[in-house]
């Protein structure tokens, strides 16, 4: 089992408040706001807590409040002012940053409270592009570099699938308007990261279409009794790591063989294996994407 990252050095800390390692040194020597804690090769090591308190003077500073005032505020105090804001305020670098404080608290009501004031002023699809992610973006850095645990993407993963989940059932109590394409969407063997697949499904339904959504992990070979059923199918998968580059090549192949004998049948990729994909040699059935918002422009 993973365990929660407690400890953060001066490059994590940096790395999630957006605060030079330099300025947090300053801060710290001239406003005492931190108190880190050395190790055995005097390297500055900060507690979760001390995250958490940059995280809330970085929204306060981004705000318009002034280092020296945040000094003199009781250290009580400061989460409070946050939550106000937070409240009051949904511009985007806000509220990118609360629900990073929420993650690293494992803090689903600021999750909520945060998400709420934004649906305020603004749709799902605007939170969900304008918001989540650049979000998601920044945090797969993050994770990368180790600054935060598989645990907290998990738990900030999972509560943006519910928001999705719950903006899809709305759409699917519709009957689709659109009868030129039926979509379906799955991820290869191997993979589980759906949560971009998730969003276009999302998309797709309220584009007026008919989707299927298979989610995690479906061999080529389990998806060939959708053909019996619909004709001028398109089906959608995102490639994060699976096939790798070595695969990618056998993988359209084997999609043209098993799925594309009749030539009616599409497929079209996103994902980070994308960049793999040679496109001289594409077949025509095979169209690939590099954002969600260059697929969801094509279903216009």
């Amino acid at each position: 089992m993973n365990n929660v990252k407690k400890l953060f050095s001066i490059r994590d800390m940096e790395n999630l408040s957006g605060i030079k390692a330099h300025t947090i040194r300053i801060w710290e020597k001239r406003y005492n706001l931190f108190s880190p804690e050395r190790t055995s090769t005097n390297i500055r090591t900060y507690s979760l807590k001390s995250l958490q308190k940059l995280l809330n003077i970085t929204l306060l500073y981004h705000n318009g409040y002034k280092i020296s005032k945040i000094a003199k505020l009781p250290e009580s105090e400061i989460p409070v002012i946050v939550r106000e804001i937070v409240a009051k305020n949904s511009e985007k670098s806000h509220a990118i940053n609360a629900f990073k404080l929420s993650m690293i608290n494992f803090d689903q009501t600021l999750f909520f409270n945060t998400y709420n004031s934004l649906l305020a002023e603004r749709s799902f699809r605007d939170i969900f592009n304008e918001v989540f992610i650049p979000l998601l973006n920044e945090l797969g850095l993050l994770w990368q570099t180790d600054t935060i645990s598989p645990s907290h993407e998990h738990f900030i993963t999972n509560l943006i699938k519910q928001k999705v989940y719950i903006n899809t059932e709305k759409l699917q109590l519709i009957e689709p308007t659109r009868k030129d394409k039926v979509f379906a969407l799955f991820l290869p063997e191997n993979e589980i990261h759906e949560l971009g697949l998730l969003y276009l499904n999302y998309e797709i339904i309220l584009k007026g279409y008919k989707s299927i959504y298979l989610g995690q992990t479906m061999p080529i070979e389990n998806l060939v009794d959708l053909l019996k059923y619909y004709d001028n199918l398109h089906f959608v998968s995102y490639f994060t790591v699976s096939p790798n580059k070595d695969e990618i090549g056998k993988y359209i192949q084997q999609f043209n063989t098993t799925l594309n004998q009749s030539g009616n049948s599409k497929l079209w990729i996103l994902g980070h294996q994308v960049q793999h994909i040679s496109q001289q040699t594409l077949p025509d059935s095979i169209k690939t994407f590099n954002s969600i918002e260059k697929l969801t422009n094509s279903l216009a």
